[in-house]
């Protein structure tokens, strides 16, 4: 693929500082845009395989049908994952070249394990390996639950590269990245290779935002709502820290992009960023000038106005959640509630291109 680089402050700083950043969807036109700002990844999960499918219904229910011939006997989760899979695949092979440039450091697209599996870790183990092999530049999503976490440590000594998901808190983090470390320290220890398993730690900066909004609202909090803004860039920065500070070898991710300071505060640091396309095209399109603030702490009185929040203190303190604790966190809940009915609207999309309502 020849690209036409789109010259703007996303490839500025692609090409001047170590911030990685990365598509959030799979869809093949805007990652092919991504890559032209400077972009070096992608995702998928539930959410965006179902509206990619939705909003691009003329290429997919030919395909999806095609699929359901192949195989008479599958129902309809089966067709729609395939169908998943397919766009992944695809997806993947877009940015195959920057994964063979980077000898896998870059050039990954994130493939997310069937939330319906969020109990068991042998199969979210087992479904992360297949996943790992439908192209050499997979990088596979499994949720920083409790069960997760047994899950992340053994896709890992398999030989997964690993993009933890659902993941919120800098104690979420902090586990995750410890059970990569766990699991890349058993396959050294038996002559395995880890030199190109670059994982990726996520925390959704911005669904950590919109939990602590409702939270204010809901116990009618009078706080600067500004305030409310800093809470995601606040525990990723220093989820940063700590992740530099005991050199583990993952990378944090920063996603569910809500506004210009999960970008601003960010760059410059060795890192991901992965804002939707459209949050891509506002930074370009925009005068912004990078600077790296990666390592400019958040204003004191703005941490101290949040921890009048108690899900903040959780969401901020490395030991602000217990492993038990992860999957009952609000926005954990509310999120594998939201991936859980992903699944169900894609099973109802194939379900209408298989059997039309009459």
């Amino acid at each position: 693929m020849t690209i036409e680089y789109t010259e703007g402050p996303l490839l500025t700083a692609a090409r001047t500082t170590p911030t990685a950043l990365w598509n959030d969807s799979a869809d093949l036109d805007e990652l092919r845009q991504s890559i032209a700002f400077g972009g070096v990844g992608a995702t998928c999960n539930p959410v965006i395989g179902y509206t990619t499918i939705n909003q691009h219904k003329d290429v997919w229910g030919p395909r999806i049908k095609a699929i359901a011939e192949a195989h008479p006997t599958w129902g309809e989760s089966a067709i729609g994952w395939q169908a998943i899979k397919d766009m992944s695949v695809e997806a993947a092979e877009l940015l195959l070249p920057i994964f063979e440039e980077s000898k896998g450091r870059n050039g990954r697209l994130s493939v997310q394990t069937d939330p319906r599996l969020h109990r068991d870790a042998k199969a979210l183990a087992d479904q992360a390996e297949e996943f790992h092999n439908l192209a050499p530049n997979i990088i596979v999503k499994i949720p920083a639950t409790k069960v997760g976490i047994e899950a992340i440590e053994e896709a890992t000594y398999r030989g997964v590269v690993i993009n933890v998901t659902v993941s919120f808190t800098v104690a979420q983090v902090v586990r995750s990245g410890e059970a990569i470390e766990r699991g890349l320290q058993r396959r050294v220890a038996e002559g395995k290779s880890i030199d190109d398993m670059w994982p990726v730690v996520t925390l959704m900066v911005g669904r950590l935002d919109d939990w602590l909004k409702s939270e204010a609202e809901r116990t009618q909090l009078f706080i600067d709502p500004g305030h409310l803004e800093w809470a995601g860039v606040a525990a990723i920065k220093k989820a940063y820290q700590i992740f530099k500070e005991r050199g583990f070898r993952s990378r944090v991710l920063s996603a569910a992009f809500r506004n210009v300071l999960q970008y601003s505060e960010l760059v410059g640091g060795d890192l991901v960023i992965s804002p939707p396309f459209k949050w891509a095209k506002r930074i370009n399109n925009s005068d912004y000038v990078a600077e790296s603030r990666i390592d400019v702490p958040v204003d004191p009185r703005i941490i101290e106005s949040l921890r009048r929040l108690e899900d903040f203190n959780r969401a901020y303190e490395v030991d602000g959640l217990s492993i038990e604790e992860f999957e009952l966190f609000g926005p954990t809940r509310k999120t594998l509630r939201q991936f859980l009915a992903a699944d169900a609207d894609l099973d109802s999309l194939v379900r209408d291109f298989l059997i039309p309502a009459p």
